[in-house]
């Protein structure tokens, strides 16, 4: 049988070599250099609660059949939750999601007053911004006093450059709501009568996001595959290409270094790292585009705080550039769960480059800095702090800088050319996408293998379409 070597155990690998040995068309092993499974999708426990690595949902878009596959996974721990975040926005809380009674009492009346004002405007004057960017699109279809207030900030902190450098791919990808006439039916969407069923809903798992990892590792597992934590892939020789000749890896694990097999590579770690560790060495534009494919880092700030409830909202959205925050989460809140009842955890996430200050920062310095940004919000955190940790994620969001998109292709069509080799995923695609996303490319991965090892590149590059029309969920 096929020999199918997965790279990151991340919801994209697991749910792959999971539908892999559950089909019955390929033996699967996946390696994963962290000591657990789920990837920035994962979870850990801190002082009795479970935490995220930052705010993860499991949105209703998700594809019927993979959402029944996590249902019957996770049965009654996959939790039908509300959401209840909030923006910070002209100096006042606004409900998120939008809801158009909310907008009314508590909508700052100059930020209305403007958008309307841009309203009228764009009859009479060109929109600004270049075509081909992040700033010009969001300008054209939302006006300058929505992007001013909010995209346009919020943006610069996220991805850590100014909105005009951003690809237009950016707003396209990342903004759901990237007019006023779809924003205005997302405020709709929250009107009682005319609310679809799941309108300001999500499913979160009992104990935490990475219990849908934890769950997919046990179905695959159970269904026959092998999967390796604290190994990490140092090297991938490509086997001579027609001949059929496997692929060699070395693997790290526990200090020893050990030789694996395979007939095919799917990969779903970052891609620049992983064809960095393919031999022979990169063609040298191929290297060069490489170097241009680049993510944002973020340093998760998490606070234990005594007391058993912070606020009663699940995420507060901090845009302002005076706040150095993009988002707040609450992980209780998630579940709604009331223990332990004396304290509860607060997750701040602060986007950075890797060795940055931030990224140094110690972790007394960064629960001032969160301290210090609540405080600015009018959220003074008075009680006592118990403890304050930090997790580092190196490749966060991918960043779509202007012109991004022929290094990316470069890149992209190379790889497709490597015989039995595939990437896939959201690190894999260099794609802004949530996890029902990489578990419809994992699904499709699996579609496109036959039982003898064939792989549909024509089917393939179809999926590969759909997932371009992919759309972040907030």
């Amino acid at each position: 049988m096929t020999r199918v070597v997965i790279l990151g155990a991340g919801p994209a690998g697991l749910g792959a070599a999971w539908q892999l040995r559950k089909r019955g068309k390929a033996h699967a092993l996946v390696f994963e250099r962290r000591d657990e499974v789920g990837g920035n999708a994962g979870s850990f426990e801190l002082a009795g609660i479970p935490v995220d690595y930052g705010s993860h949902r499991l949105h209703p878009a998700c594809q019927p059949d993979i959402l029944d596959d996590l249902r019957t996974l996770l049965g009654a721990d996959l939790l039908a939750r509300p959401r209840h975040g909030r923006i910070r926005l002209g100096g006042r809380w606004i409900h998120f999601p939008l809801q158009p009674f909310d907008l009314l009492r508590h909508l700052p009346w100059s930020f209305g007053a403007g958008v309307a004002g841009d309203t009228v405007g764009r009859l009479f004057t060109a929109p600004n911004g270049p075509a081909d960017s992040f700033a010009g699109v969001l300008s054209r279809g939302l006006g300058k006093t929505i992007c001013r207030e909010f995209y346009f900030p919020y943006a610069a902190k996220i991805w850590g450059l100014p909105p005009e450098e951003l690809s237009a791919t950016q707003a396209r990808r990342r903004v759901p709501a990237g007019s006023l006439s779809k924003m205005l039916r997302r405020v709709l969407a929250h009107v009682p009568g005319l609310a679809a069923p799941d309108a300001g809903r999500f499913f979160y798992p009992r104990h935490g996001y990475g219990q849908i990892s934890g769950a997919l590792a046990d179905a695959a597992r159970n269904a026959g595959a092998e999967i390796h934590l604290r190994s990490a892939v140092r090297q991938v020789s490509l086997g001579a290409p027609g001949r059929g000749a496997p692929h060699r890896l070395e693997v790290e694990a526990d200090g020893t270094v050990q030789t694996v097999e395979a007939d095919w590579i799917w990969s779903t770690i970052p891609l620049p790292a992983f064809v960095q560790l393919l031999s022979p060495a990169l063609p040298p534009e191929v290297q060069a585009a490489r170097t241009q494919v680049t993510y944002r880092a973020m340093v998760l700030i998490y606070l234990v705080v005594a007391l058993p409830q912070f606020t009663e909202f699940d995420t507060h959205y901090f845009p302002a550039a005076d706040v150095p925050l993009t988002r707040l989460s609450e992980p209780k809140n998630y579940t709604g769960r009331s223990q332990p009842a004396g304290h509860t955890v607060l997750c701040a996430e602060l986007p950075c480059e890797v060795d940055d200050a931030v990224w140094n920062a110690s972790d007394a310095a960064l629960g001032e800095t969160v301290r210090e940004s609540l405080a600015r919000c009018g959220l003074d955190l008075r009680a006592p702090i118990l403890q304050v940790t930090s997790k580092r994620l190196a490749a966060a969001y991918p960043i779509y800088r202007r012109g991004y998109e022929a290094p990316f292709a470069r890149l992209d069509e190379w790889v497709a050319t490597l015989d039995r080799v595939l990437t896939f995923g959201r690190q894999g695609l260099f794609a802004h996408d949530n996890t029902h996303h990489t578990l419809e490319m994992a699904y499709a991965a699996v579609d496109c293998l036959d039982p003898a090892g064939a792989f549909d590149r024509t089917r393939w590059q179809q999926y590969r379409t759909e997932f371009e029309a992919h759309v972040v969920e907030d």
